[in-house]
């Protein structure tokens, strides 16, 4: 995809600072207690299992019928923190592959020790999974695909900090 530059790069940073300006706000309570699931669509059950529980260590901890469409699965993997991953297949729709769009994930960012990262690596190489990083200056995060192509960013950085900086006590 190309990158916006020149004048058009100077209006969209512009336009981010006008945007920072209005909206950013001393901290405030929010008003929701968190997520509880985030949901995304599987091609595979058993493919997403095994990655997600034997490749990137994350239990299964649900597997039932979707209540909304007979005969698809609806699962969960616990991604630490009280925080679900969970997934849905659906037999007989056919989906396109994945493509980054509007309302599409761009990636999930999850939150991993030093030794949890070096592992990961390990497991992917061993697997045969490619990954870019660390890289671009950024020494600690990787980024890879699950087999449903759902962008995945391991992160060695605390829950609510950002590049170092913390947006959340």
């Amino acid at each position: 995809m190309p990158q916006p530059e020149g004048q058009e790069l100077q209006q969209i940073r512009a336009r981010r600072e006008s945007l920072r300006e209005r909206y950013l706000r001393p901290r405030q309570a929010t008003t929701v207690r968190g997520i509880h699931h985030l949901a995304l669509i599987c091609r595979d059950v058993e493919e997403t299992i095994t990655f997600y529980q034997e490749l990137l260590g994350f239990p299964l901890v649900e597997l039932v019928e979707n209540r909304d469409y007979a005969g698809s699965s609806h699962f969960f993997f616990d991604i630490g923190n009280h925080n679900l991953l969970g997934f849905f297949d659906f037999p007989g729709h056919d989906h396109p592959p994945f493509t980054e769009t509007i309302g599409g994930v761009q990636h999930l960012a999850i939150s991993v020790s030093a030794e949890m990262f070096d592992a990961a690596k390990k497991k992917l190489d061993d697997a045969g999974i490619e990954y870019l990083g660390p890289d671009r200056g950024v020494e600690d995060s990787v980024y890879f695909r699950d087999p449903n192509g759902v962008g995945l960013e391991l992160y060695q950085e605390r829950l609510g900090v950002f590049n170092g900086t913390t947006l959340l006590d």
